[in-house]
């Protein structure tokens, strides 16, 4: 079977919310069209572990436009759109993924994948890097390259490259401007805010919102909470992030200093144990905790269940749990990214431009991958311009361009005051 998914027969819905999202995405639909013609990836096999939504739909189908095979898992075992991989299967995509998939299966989906003998990785948080490269290294030898979209993702991955253990090239998409000053910044901004309302329904005007990271994405999320009326609190650990936030207008304190003071707390720094039991065991009666990061270490679940007497699900993605002090505390969709896992994700419009950028590396590793050497490479930046300058033409913006002496004027050293 080429795909395993919950129900075919949610495929009539699922193609309506791609419809939806190809509306919502001019700059794929019209690399798409470009694809159908040219066929850059003709005969190219491109395996992606990315989170199952219409977005994610639509890149599938512009790349199978291209020419590629593609095959598609999840990338989290919440973010899966049952509809939308109901869909895809019927447009013949191969597809190995649902919602509420268990570890075991999780991984015999990636597997699936790699069983296509793929030229190309796509991944979002480098679960299928990670396999090749542990498990499955049989399917080295037939990759080309790789693509990974997340920031926790290209962490994982420079390390591995500063320690020789990357054996493929891996282009880093998450690192192109057009991709984190936007995905990052307005998308998981907007959309950890909306899950977390869609959870729990709460008035965010005048709540205390703490928010762990100060980087695109935390700083996005808090934009967007202060925009609804709420006293936003933020704690880094990087001195210089630290510094911007207090700039920005926001109270800048220690995490343990911070778990007196929330009533929401937001996590976005990829890295593990931000909020353990010192920092639960001093939080208030009916604390909210959503984490934004891609895995589900930045709250500490052995600490809350640890500190707990009593358990209970409020909603499929909102979980109460009372403390041996009496106190409560909410946890949003089992500790994993909220955004995906609690709402819909990011806007179409905005993974528009990440999704065009993944599309266009396909491309261009297909092309070039000879030239390539193991280890983590940028995007060319004529693929990120060539992105902005589409999305601005289909937002109906205009920009100006240097004269001849404004140029000269760039390049000289020679004019002074």
């Amino acid at each position: 079977m080429k795909y395993q998914i919950k129900d075919i027969k949610l495929a009539a819905q699922g193609q309506l919310r791609l419809d939806w999202a190809e509306k919502e995405m001019p700059v794929l639909r019209q690399i798409g069209n470009e694809f159908a013609k040219t066929r850059p990836l003709k005969g190219v096999r491109i395996a992606a572990c990315l989170h199952v939504t219409k977005e994610t739909g639509v890149l599938a189908k512009m790349l199978a436009q291209g020419g590629a095979d593609v095959a598609l898992c999840g990338s989290n075992p919440l973010s899966t759109q049952d509809d939308v991989a109901a869909a895809l299967a019927k447009d013949g995509i191969k597809i190995f993924a649902w919602r509420g998939i268990s570890n075991k299966d999780y991984y015999t989906c990636l597997n699936r994948c790699l069983d296509t003998k793929p030229h190309i990785t796509i991944d979002d948080g480098a679960d299928l890097i990670s396999l090749v490269h542990s498990k499955r290294q049989d399917a080295l030898n037939g990759i080309w390259g790789g693509q990974e979209e997340t920031t926790t993702g290209v962490i994982r991955l420079k390390a591995m490259a500063k320690e020789g253990a990357l054996k493929y090239p891996v282009v880093a998409v998450n690192d192109t401007p057009t991709k984190h000053m936007f995905d990052n910044y307005y998308g998981t901004g907007q959309s950890t805010i909306d899950a977390i309302i869609r959870a729990t329904n709460i008035l965010l005007a005048g709540k205390k919102v703490v928010i762990a990271g100060y980087g695109y994405c935390g700083s996005g999320a808090a934009m967007r909470a202060r925009g609804l009326g709420a006293h936003v609190i933020v704690t880094e650990v990087d001195q210089t992030k630290a510094l911007k936030a207090v700039m920005d207008g926001y109270y800048v304190t220690t995490m343990q200093e911070a778990a007196k003071l929330g009533d929401v707390f937001i996590t976005a720094t990829g890295d593990i144990d931000v909020i353990v039991k010192k920092h639960m065991q001093e939080m208030k009666d009916r604390v909210i905790l959503a984490n934004t990061g891609h895995f589900n270490v930045e709250i500490s679940l052995p600490d809350l269940k640890s500190l707990s007497k009593a358990h209970r699900a409020i909603n499929y993605v909102t979980e109460e749990y009372t403390l041996k002090n009496g106190r409560r505390i909410y946890l949003l969709a089992e500790g994993r990214l909220v955004n995906l896992a609690a709402g819909e994700g990011h806007p179409s419009s905005v993974m528009d431009m990440s999704f065009s950028g993944q599309a266009l590396t396909a491309a261009w590793i297909a092309k070039n991958h000879k030239k390539l050497s193991p280890g983590v490479h940028e995007v060319p930046e004529e693929i990120d311009q060539k992105v902005a300058k589409l999305k601005l033409a289909a937002m109906e913006a205009k920009i100006d361009t240097l004269t001849p002496r404004q140029k000269k004027y760039l390049a000289s050293w020679q004019e002074g005051t």
